[in-house]
């Protein structure tokens, strides 16, 4: 019948998009699927009819569209959270939106689906959180933040960038540690220069002249070129932490939350395939050491 050889999927509970996947490999074996089952008396009643076929058809056109969403927001190995925002907003607005062509069934599918979504990010520590995540991303910044909740945000970036600002990273606090152990052993103390009396810690500006700062910095993102779509929103941070210094801390926070529970439960099942029935005495520690290895090898 020239199809494709392929093995029939079935579907698993715990593994969103597999009823899609096995509906369309149905769709794409229909014609040797029917063949089959006619050829033994006892099964010619399971041939799908042309009721079966359009359900199926119905059910296959409204989920194909999400797989592609589904496989970008479970992935690990680029940021995620920043893309939820504008998912849900083409969601609402395109690839989920009711048309005038689509079946009864399928208008039910897409209300349910976009009613199941709409709910579940409805909280607004939840909408304030992926908010955030968005404005700091340079590829969309506030673009699909709602216009009444854009001052709120900016209010809470400006907080956040004065506190994260008054804290010390970890480096610098060891770095500041072994320049006083240098100091106290007979290590020649290093000569100030010039320069070094004008250098004043972030802390010790009034703090008018700190808010001031933090509006500016914040205006000056806002305001600037957005990045490619298909760019990484990393590397771009990378390139002008020092442009954004207290911006980029807030970026670090925010952009390394996964969207979804994808990574945690891969990293469950890397855990499940290292312990086993013949390894059952690993320690923890050894078990953090191998699981860390199998992900990042």
């Amino acid at each position: 019948m020239k199809l494709p050889e392929h093995s029939l999927k079935t579907e698993c509970p715990t593994r969103w998009g597999s009823r899609q996947a096995m509906i369309e490999r149905i769709i794409e074996q229909q014609k040797a699927i029917a063949h089959v089952l006619s050829s033994d008396k006892k099964s010619r009643h399971l041939i799908p009819t042309w009721q079966d076929m359009d359900v199926l058809e119905a059910i296959n056109k409204s989920l194909h569209p999400l797989v592609n969403f589904k496989d970008a927001l479970s992935d690990e190995k680029y940021v995620s959270v920043s893309f939820v925002k504008p998912v849900l907003h083409f969601f609402n607005a395109s690839f989920l939106k009711i048309k005038d062509d689509d079946t009864d069934l399928s208008k039910a599918i897409k209300s349910k689906i976009l009613e199941y979504l709409n709910e579940k990010y409805s909280d607004p520590d939840i909408q304030a959180l992926l908010d955030m995540a968005s404005t700091v991303d340079p590829r969309f910044k506030m673009r699909y933040t709602a216009e009444d909740n854009k001052t709120t945000i900016q209010s809470r970036l400006k907080v956040e960038m004065q506190t994260l600002a008054m804290m010390v990273p970890p480096q610098e606090t060891a770095q500041k540690t072994s320049e006083e152990d240098a100091e106290a052993g007979c290590a020649p103390k290093k000569k100030m220069t010039l320069g070094s009396y004008f250098k004043t810690a972030e802390q010790a500006l009034p703090p008018n002249n700190q808010k001031s700062s933090v509006a500016c910095e914040l205006e000056s993102l806002l305001q600037s070129s957005y990045l490619d779509s298909e760019g990484d929103p990393l590397k771009w941070w990378k390139e002008h932490e020092k442009s954004y210094p207290r911006l980029s801390k807030v970026a670090k926070k925010y952009l390394c939350i996964p969207a979804t529970s994808s990574p945690s439960e891969r990293a469950f099942s890397s855990g499940g395939n290292l312990v086993t029935c013949l390894r059952s005495s690993l320690k923890p520690d050894q078990v953090d050491r191998l699981v860390f290895l199998a992900k990042n090898l």
